[in-house]
């Protein structure tokens, strides 16, 4: 999918990011590495984070914000990703082998 321009009233919004997005992945790889090679299909790993990207309150952010406090923490976020995990793995979106 090719990242769309998000223009309002000629102003581009395309690079207002949700802060959990990177936190979120950061932890995730973290996490599987932990789990050994329990997940590994790209779709269930997409689906873990996306997921817990759900689960999570978001934070937007754009270039040159102030950020004084985070308000969600890594546990929270782990416990995100493990709720996540349980998901995908009780509801396989395809017959397991």
């Amino acid at each position: 999918m090719k990242d769309e321009l998000l223009l309002v009233n000629g102003v581009n919004l395309t690079k207002i990011r949700n802060k959990n997005e990177v936190r979120v992945a950061r932890l995730l790889e973290k996490m599987l590495a932990a789990e050994g090679e329990s997940v590994s299909d790209p779709l269930d790993i997409q689906d873990i984070y996306a997921l817990a990207l759900n689960i999570l309150p978001s934070r937007y952010r754009q270039a040159g914000t102030i950020v004084l406090s985070e308000p969600v923490k890594d546990t929270h976020i782990e416990s995100a990703i493990r709720r996540a995990m349980r998901t995908v793995q009780e509801r396989p979106s395809r017959p397991v082998d």
